[in-house]
């Protein structure tokens, strides 16, 4: 695992972030195995606290169960899961229409650029 951090944001949730993007993409799946605290923080080069709240954090939000004596594993619940991609999805449409509109597009344009996008990107696929 390789993460670059940011000095903006707290390093737990950079690593959140980055562990829900692995199950969002699927490289992380329903039922896998999440590595240890004590591996996934000599990994990464920092404090297994830090890791241990990331896991905390991510167990509150349902991502994440502890199975006692097992380990952590990525939750079962496909439903967490896609909810978990549609918030993303979200945050991501919104920063973008925000970008958009910073640069003086009305919501028809970015409708109409985000149209073609998708087009030029499907007829890109079909050719290859």
């Amino acid at each position: 695992m390789t993460i670059e951090f940011d000095n903006n944001a707290p390093i737990y949730i950079q690593i959140m972030n980055y562990i829900k993007k692995q199950i969002v993409i699927g490289k992380m799946g329903p039922g896998d195995k999440i590595e240890s605290v004590r591996d996934l923080a000599a990994e990464l080069q920092i404090n297994p606290n830090t890791i241990q709240r990331t896991f905390q954090e991510l167990e509150r939000e349902g991502i994440v169960e502890t199975k006692r004596g097992l380990g952590r594993y990525v939750t079962d619940e496909e439903s967490t899961i896609m909810q978990m991609k549609k918030e993303m999805a979200s945050e991501l449409l919104g920063r973008f229409v925000s970008g958009m509109k910073e640069l003086g597009f009305a919501e028809g344009d970015i409708v109409a650029l985000v149209e073609g996008a998708v087009q030029t990107d499907k007829n890109d696929k079909e050719e290859a």
